[in-house]
C-alpha cells in the first residue's frame, strides 16, 4: 500500500447492472406507502424471516418487527450480495417499523444483522418481478442522496464485518494458533481492502493498520496486518515475535479496527458522491500500484485476494453512481458502456486463478499472466478516471 495515495467477489457479469441501477440509487423516503401491501419481516436473535420471497417492481413496503433482545437491521442486497440497495438500521427490541424501498426488476437478497456487526445473516433470495407502472421517477439530487446513503451503509457493514473477522484472526494469532491465523488472514483483510479509501480519510489510521515494511520511515513503529503477516510467513533468517509481542500486536490491530468502526458509525460520518467515485478510482490505483506487482503481500503472496477485494469495492462504488453517470449525455453513456465491459473482462480473468475459497499464490503467475492482468487494469482505469468529472458536472 503506497503512501500518499489519492482518496474510495464481484466476478459475475454486469449484464444486470442496468436493471439494478434504479435499485442502487432509487430508494424512496422511509415512510409507509398507503398503496402498497406491506411484506411482513420478523427479526429475532436467531433468525430473520420474510413472509414472501417475491414482489412487483416499484415501491415495496416492508413491515419489520424485531422480536429479539438486541438491536437489529434489515437489509436488501443486490445480486452480488455486496451492494446494499436498501437497509433499515437501529430496529430496537420490541419495535415495528415500516420501511419503503423502490426496486427495479431483478434478483436480490434479504438479510439481517443482529447487533449491527459482522456479516449479514440469514441471507435469502428475493425476486422482484416486472411491475405494473408503479415506478416513481426521481430527480438527480434524490438519486445522489440515495446513492450516498446506500454506499455509506455498505461502508458501515464492511467495517462491522471487518471488526468481527479481525477479532477472530487476532485471537488465533495471539493464542499461538498460527495455522488458523494464516487461514483467516486473506479473507479477513478483504473487508478492509474493499473500503480502504474511506479508512485513508482518517489520518494515521490507514498506516497503523496497513503499512508495508517497504514503506516504513526510519524510526517509525510498525503495526498492523503486514507486521503480523511477516510473523505468520517468516522469511529465512527472521525471528517471529514472542507470545507477549504477539498479544501486543493483536490487541493493537483490534483497537485500530475498532476505531475505524466507530468513526464510520459516528452520527456525523458522511460521504459525498465524488468521494465514492474517486474511491473506485483509488481502489484500482491500489491494484496497479502494489497488487499487480506482488508487492502488497510480500510474505504471504495473497495479492490476488487483495486484488479481488479492491475490484469488488471499486465495482460497488461504481454501481451506486452508474445510473447517474449514464444520464450525463453521450460522454456519460460512453464511459458507462466501457466500464461495464472492462469490469466484466477483468473479473472473468481474475476468476481463472481461484483456488478453493481463495486464490493461487501470486508467485504461481507467469510473466504473461501478470501482463494480461496489468493490461486489463490499465484498460479499466482509463474510463474510470473520467467518472468523477462526469457525475459532478
Amino acid at each position: 500500500m503506497p503512501r500518499l495515495r489519492p482518496l474510495a467477489a464481484v466476478t459475475g457479469s454486469l449484464a444486470g447492472a442496468a436493471a439494478l441501477a434504479l435499485a442502487l440509487t432509487g430508494c424512496v423516503p422511509n415512510k409507509a406507502d398507503a398503496t402498497a401491501e406491506a411484506i411482513a419481516v420478523t427479526l429475532s436473535d436467531g433468525k430473520c424471516t420474510v413472509s414472501t420471497n417475491t414482489a412487483e417492481a416499484g415501491p415495496i413496503t416492508f413491515q419489520v418487527t424485531n422480536t429479539g433482545s438486541d438491536v437489529n437491521e434489515f437489509e436488501l442486497l443486490a445480486e452480488d450480495k455486496l451492494r446494499i440497495v436498501g437497509e433499515k438500521e437501529n430496529i430496537g427490541p420490541g419495535t415495528t417499523v415500516n420501511y419503503v424501498v423502490q426496486l427495479a426488476e431483478g434478483d436480490y437478497f434479504s438479510a439481517c444483522r443482529k447487533g449491527m456487526v459482522g456479516d449479514p445473516a440469514h441471507v435469502a433470495a428475493f425476486t422482484v418481478t416486472k411491475g405494473s407502472g408503479r415506478t416513481v421517477s426521481q430527480s438527480e439530487s434524490a438519486q445522489v442522496s440515495q446513492a450516498v446513503g446506500n454506499y455509506t451503509g455498505y461502508v458501515k457493514d464492511q467495517a462491522g464485518a471487518l471488526l468481527t473477522a479481525t477479532k477472530s484472526f487476532a485471537a488465533a494469532y495471539s493464542g499461538g494458533d498460527l495455522a488458523a491465523a494464516r487461514a483467516q488472514y486473506a479473507s479477513a483483510r478483504s473487508y478492509y481492502e474493499r473500503i480502504e479509501p474511506t479508512a485513508e480519510q482518517f489520518g494515521d489510521l490507514d498506516p497503523a493498520l496497513d503499512l508495508r515494511e517497504a514503506d516504513l520511515a526510519q524510526g517509525q513503529q510498525w503495526t498492523g496486518w503486514h507486521r503480523i503477516e511477516k510473523d505468520l510467513w517468516a522469511p529465512a533468517g527472521y525471528t517471529p515475535a514472542d507470545a507477549a509481542t504477539r498479544t501486543q500486536l493483536a490487541d493493537q490491530l483490534v483497537s485500530d479496527t475498532q476505531k475505524l468502526y466507530d468513526l464510520v458509525h459516528a452520527k456525523d460520518f458522511t460521504l459525498t458522491i465524488d468521494q465514492i467515485s474517486n474511491g473506485a478510482i483509488g481502489l484500482m490505483e491500489e491494484v496497479a500500484g502494489s497488487k499487480i506487482t506482488g508487492e502488497e503481500e510480500a510474505f504471504s503472496h495473497t495479492d490476488l485476494q487483495d486484488f479481488q477485494a479492491n475490484l469488488e469495492g471499486a465495482q460497488v462504488a461504481y454501481g451506486v453512481v452508474r445510473d447517474i453517470a449514464a444520464k450525463k449525455g453521450s460522454q456519460g453513456a460512453d464511459v458507462v458502456s466501457k466500464l461495464d465491459t472492462e469490469f466484466t473482462t477483468i473479473a472473468t480473468t481474475l476468476a481463472q486463478y481461484k483456488s478453493g475459497d481463495g486464490f493461487v499464490s501470486y508467485t504461481e503467475l507467469s510473466t504473461d499472466q501478470v501482463k494480461q492482468l496489468s493490461d486489463q487494469v490499465n484498460a479499466l482505469s482509463e474510463p474510470l478516471s473520467r467518472l468523477t468529472s462526469i457525475i459532478v458536472k
